[in-house]
């Protein structure tokens, strides 16, 4: 019995480690309609390098080891409906703020400007 479940604790850390490494590196926010140009997001970067909480950007699916749902499933892309921001609010407020915070705090120079993440090719 001890054996069977020593060999479930092991595996279930294995394969949430297998599911955070499989995390896309960089992803592409972007939807139709859009006025700027979409944002290509360094997901591996924030977790590893940043060290940046799955909670902070996945607040309503915070655990890595599930699917985790699109923004624009709960956002709304063209406007707030009962106090939930809609879609580019929610990336400005939580990026733009979490940028300003580590920019005033360690000296670093993470974008705050919309071309600083909006780039055109």
């Amino acid at each position: 019995m001890k054996k069977i479940l020593g060999g479930l604790i092991v595996g279930s850390f294995l394969f949430g480690g297998a599911l955070v490494f499989a995390l896309p590196s960089e992803i592409e926010l972007k939807w139709e309609g859009m006025k700027f140009p979409p944002v290509k997001f360094n997901h591996a970067k924030h977790i590893d390098e940043y060290k940046v909480e799955c909670k902070i950007c996945h607040h309503a699916d915070a655990d890595p080891n599930k699917e985790v749902k699109k923004c624009i499933e709960c956002h709304d892309i063209a406007q707030a409906q009962d106090k939930i921001l809609k879609a580019m609010d929610a990336y400005h407020k939580t990026c733009i703020e979490c940028h300003k915070k580590v920019n005033a705090e360690q000296a670093k120079q993470a974008p705050t400007k919309c071309n600083d993440c909006h780039k055109r090719s």
